[in-house]
């Protein structure tokens, strides 16, 4: 096999096996409602099955960069890619909630691998002038992974149950297993000879604290103490990481990284990116399913539009980009996907598609001409040597982000929701007052039409109907917000871009475009 097609293959390996990673944080949602009628699992249980991967995704992802840097990144990789694998089987033969919630946190630990070391992998893998076509081939397919969750679950599961979104990971993980071990070569850094176990312990502590933080706020208030805990816990751990650091020989993150402005910035804009892209598609996911009524199905295959336009202009916005540098592609991408926030802003219970798919095009387009572009900026402004932390970094960013979006748009609408349905159970007659508020949690989701029919039993039809219209228009008011404060962040984040993406001093590594999804 020559040294072109071995490349290829590489990429194929990556791709498929970050595909299952991003795939797992999706497609899991619309299995839900079976996992609990068969594990007969409470509310509670049933967010873990979601938060336990999501939690030691983000906490682990710059542990695992750095481990392959340490000890070899094929190697890690491989080991990674087998306990997902291995952990994705446990949670198709779990009996218990408790079995799958530990599952699912073994998934997001060897997805915690798998994700910044697919990316040095590929880095590792190409000649600098082919590399900006496979990064953006790797970025598409890891989006792609992300919109077709709620598409490929939905089949799966009419067709085969719940145990089938997590079997499906098997073949995909065995034969990239294969592949790996017969193509893939071994890099690393050869200056790292020790691991920094303080370091390690402290970021890994601080972020999965913090990240806990912001999964609780789903559940409880900001100033909650629950969360106000996690959060402050989460913020020392992380300031006592930063002080280790910069005090250790061989730290686990060298804070020289942050002396350049391209890598500081690019890492803060992803963040943000991760902030706009996650947060909207939640409480766009909802609208679709909730408010509109469409089946997860129907709902996958409406956002085929976003899907598609970052599987298709990424590529190409990582070639070009290495012409033109990343400034003008990331400003010019964050701004369309400003400019798609405002178009979902208008958004109200009755919209056609027709007022939808459009918007969902420039936000595509969008993301595919930002999210390459910063993580190849973000690997480039680091040594070859360290791009399995690096990456990790990058991960890290995007994950915060991701659960930032959720959070912080989460917390706008659901407090505008209560609000507007606050101020329609204060009209009714005082003796059915509590009764009204009471619902306010199935509203802040988008149910309007559960609502209506709970308030039509003890009231009538006609009240039920008039409650259900109240509750969609709380629900879409307060998710019109949220795009609105997402709008707000794409646009502040255009302009740290066009201030901080500062051309490359050396132009050949500059030329290095890359994905940014994973």
């Amino acid at each position: 096999m020559n040294d072109s097609n071995r490349s290829w293959w590489i990429l194929g390996a990556m791709v498929f096996a970050l595909f299952m990673v991003m795939l797992d944080m999706t497609v899991i949602t619309v299995a839900l409602p079976s996992i609990q009628r068969s594990l007969n699992t409470d509310e509670q249980s049933l967010e873990w099955t979601v938060n336990a991967f999501s939690l030691a995704l983000a906490s682990l992802t710059m542990l695992g960069g750095k481990l392959g840097d340490r000890f070899g990144r094929k190697r890690l990789f491989l080991i990674g890619l087998a306990i997902f694998t291995l952990s994705s089987a446990a949670c198709a033969l779990s009996q218990t909630d408790t079995q799958l919630i530990a599952s699912r946190a073994v998934q997001g630990a060897g997805g915690a691998l798998m994700g910044p070391l697919s990316l040095s992998i590929i880095v590792a893998a190409f000649p600098k002038h082919r590399l900006p076509m496979a990064l953006g081939i790797w970025a598409g397919a890891s989006a792609f992974g992300l919109a077709v969750g709620p598409l490929i679950g939905g089949v799966l599961v009419d067709q085969a149950g719940w145990a089938s979104v997590f079997w499906i990971n098997v073949p995909i993980g065995v034969a990239g297993i294969l592949v790996g071990l017969l193509v893939v070569p071994e890099s690393g850094d050869p200056t790292t000879r020790t691991l920094d176990v303080p370091g390690a312990a402290l970021a890994t502590a601080g972020l999965f604290a913090f990240v806990w933080g912001l999964i609780d706020t789903n559940s409880n208030d900001w100033t909650s103490a629950d969360v106000m805990l996690r959060l402050g816990v989460g913020a020392a751990l992380i300031a006592a990481f930063v002080v280790r650091e910069a005090l250790a020989r061989d730290p686990m993150l060298p804070l020289g990284f942050f002396r350049s402005v391209r890598f500081s910035t690019a890492n803060a804009v992803m963040l943000a990116l991760g902030f706009v892209l996650l947060g909207s598609i939640y409480y766009l996911t909802l609208f679709l399913q909730n408010v509109q009524g469409y089946s997860a199905i129907d709902t996958g295959i409406r956002s085929l539009p976003l899907t598609l336009m970052i599987v298709l202009v990424a590529p190409f916005a990582g070639r070009f980009s290495s012409r033109f540098g990343p400034r003008l592609f990331v400003v010019v991408g964050l701004l369309l996907a400003g400019l798609s926030m405002w178009g979902l802003s208008g958004l109200v219970q009755n919209s056609p598609y027709a007022d939808i798919w459009p918007w969902l095009v420039v936000f595509g387009v969008g993301a595919a001409m930002s999210m390459p572009v910063l993580a190849a900026t973000i690997v480039s402004s680091a040594d070859d040597a360290k791009s399995g932390v690096a990456s990790g970094v990058l991960n890290t960013s995007r994950q915060l982000g991701t659960a930032l979006g959720v959070a912080v748009l989460g917390s706008i609408a659901s407090t505008i929701a209560r609000n507007d349905w606050s101020s329609f159970a204060s009209t009714l007659p005082p003796a059915i007052q509590a009764k009204a508020q009471a619902l306010e949690p199935l509203v802040v989701v988008g149910q309007g039409a559960t609502t209506g029919s709970l308030a039509g039993k003890a009231l009538g039809p006609a009240a039920g109907q008039i409650a259900a219209s109240h509750a969609f228009d709380a629900f879409c008011h307060g998710m019109q917000q949220a795009f609105l404060a997402a709008l707000a962040v794409a646009v502040v984040a255009a302009v740290l871009a066009a201030i901080g993406l500062v051309p490359a001093r050396r132009p050949a590594r500059a030329a290095v475009v890359d994905p940014g999804l994973g």
